[in-house]
């Protein structure tokens, strides 16, 4: 089977550090084109853009794919350097960028990606299938990054095709490519000529975008790729990533003059203030909220903790007071904004506080410790749960971690629950619903073989209606063993300055991991 990928006229992820080894998905045959949200004619310009710290400003360890522990997270300064194989358009299209195509097998175990001929990487070498080839074995051997599906070989079997045979079928192994490292290409020449760690800090892409510099988890400064393969873009001249320690803090800046853009706003009083003065593009979200519980370890290894956990958690009230009820409630997995959307499952437990009353005398007590990472909303969350569970007997203290340490708490298996989010547009990839209850990853408190085999069936298959089928028996289990509860459906928006335009920016995207890519070639700015 061939799936075509559309093309704007004119132009063309991580999570990987531990997705579910079957974490690859759905049916991979869209279409689709997308218009740049520009009004007129684009403009060249120089933008700067705002990042939080502890998210999407983080990059302890440089940007090279293969070494970035918190990639996904990093995916906007990714894609300006580096470009992508496939991206992922407005409404979920797959749009061709470095790659123009691929077809897979009948058993959904081969497949066939076609690259751009004539491009070349940022030092003037070849963007072809070896350095493909190059970059997925790098990737796979990674020490902290591995890609999160198994493979059986990967050859270049022409200067522009590359093969990706796999031990198991995968329905939809093309939205798996552009939610993990292998959608990142590097210049092998430029990574063996530089070695890994001066690489990391001025790696080279066939992106839209050169390295200028980069201070990491700082400023990371780029200039226009004169030669990028796609005439007359990128629109802009130059490109700077500016780490900030809040919403707030960026509010203030981009008021100030400091930044012309800031990603993943997710403060409700400070969107409405934003409002007045930006433009606020609020994204489709493909990643709800859940609350992660280790059933490795006491206390969650005993159901009737978990139990009661369900008991007494009541999303509601915390989603109108501390976000304003912006985000729809979700049982399931998926947002609105990704395939297999369920907002209701059947059989989910409610909120019943007697019922947890109960359980926490049967326990003779219950004391959790609650995590989460380091941001004002989500303490704000875990502030209310304490509040709440309080009420029900339950004795919670609370911790907040930057990424690379919330990473460190997860390897450290010593957890006990987490809010985190879950999710991603297709539910096997990138930190969707393997990536949190797979038995197969690091960031699981799950370890059921039932459960694994039905996240490995929905994986398999080709027919999107029998994986939505799959994800909603899935989805059942998970409630019925009090794996952990879900709470809204979030997508953080991005906020611009007046002429700033593009795709993620003044057109809404399906958010990958968390949020959007934005497709920065297409990117103008006429300030």
């Amino acid at each position: 089977m061939v799936g075509s990928t559309g093309r704007r006229p004119a132009r063309g992820y991580l999570i990987a550090a531990a997705a579910a080894v079957f974490a690859v998905a759905v049916a991979a045959c869209g279409t689709g084109t997308s218009t740049s949200g520009t009004a007129g004619a684009p403009q060249s310009g120089s933008l700067t853009v705002l990042e939080g710290s502890g998210f999407a400003g983080d990059w302890p360890a440089g940007l090279d794919p293969a070494t970035n522990i918190d990639g996904a997270a990093d995916q906007s300064q990714m894609d300006a350097i580096y470009g992508e194989l496939f991206e992922l358009g407005p409404k979920g299209a797959i749009i061709s960028d470095l790659a123009t195509g691929y077809s897979f097998s009948k058993d959904a175990k081969t497949f066939t990606i076609t690259l751009r001929r004539g491009v070349k990487f940022a030092d003037g070498t070849p963007f072809n299938a070896a350095a493909v080839v190059w970059n997925i074995e790098r990737d796979l051997a990674s020490s902290c990054c591995k890609l999160g599906w198994p493979l059986r070989s990967v050859t270049a079997t022409g200067p522009y095709t590359v093969q990706v045979r796999l031990p198991v079928p995968d329905g939809a192994f093309i939205n798996q490519i552009f939610d993990s490292t292998a959608d990142w290409i590097a210049s092998p020449a430029a990574v063996q000529k530089m070695g890994e760690k001066a690489f990391a800090l001025k790696p080279v892409g066939a992106g839209p975008f050169v390295v200028v510099s980069d201070t990491p988890s700082s400023v990371l400064v780029l200039k226009k790729n004169p030669n990028y393969w796609q005439k007359g873009r990128p629109y802009l001249d130059s490109l700077t990533f500016k780490a900030v320690g809040s919403d707030e803090a960026a509010y203030e800046a981009m008021l100030a003059g400091n930044g012309q853009l800031y990603e993943d706003m997710s403060t409700p009083s400070l969107l409405t203030q934003a409002a007045q003065h930006f433009n606020v593009e609020n994204q489709l979200g493909t990643s709800p909220y859940d609350l992660q519980l280790n059933t490795l370890a006491p206390p969650f290894s005993n159901i009737k903790a978990r139990e009661a956990i369900y008991a007494a958690t009541n999303f509601e009230p915390i989603l109108q007071h501390v976000f304003g009820d912006l985000y729809p409630v979700t049982e399931g997995f998926t947002g609105p904004g990704g395939i297999c959307y369920q907002p209701t499952v059947p059989g989910y437990p409610p909120y019943n506080l007697a019922l947890a009353k109960s359980l926490v005398r049967q326990l003779g007590g219950l004391t959790v410790n609650l995590g989460t990472i380091q941001s004002l909303v989500a303490q704000e969350t875990t502030e209310a749960l304490q509040t709440e569970w309080a009420a029900a007997g339950i004795k919670t203290t609370i911790s907040s971690y930057p990424l690379a340490s919330l990473i460190a708490q997860y390897t450290s298996r010593r957890w006990q629950a987490m809010v985190q989010t879950a999710g991603s547009y297709d539910p096997a990839a990138g930190v969707g619903v393997g990536f949190r209850f797979s038995s197969l990853s690091l960031f699981s408190g799950v370890h059921d073989p039932h459960l694994d085999n039905l996240l490995y069936q929905a994986t398999a298959t080709i027919d999107l209606s029998q994986r939505c089928s799959l994800y909603g028996q899935a989805a059942q289990y998970i409630a019925q063993k009090y794996y952990g509860p879900f709470y809204f459906a979030f997508a953080p928006a991005n906020i611009a300055v007046k002429g700033v335009t593009g795709p993620g920016i003044t057109e809404p995207l399906p958010s990958v991991v968390v949020t959007p890519t934005i497709l920065w070639e297409d990117v103008s700015y006429t300030g």
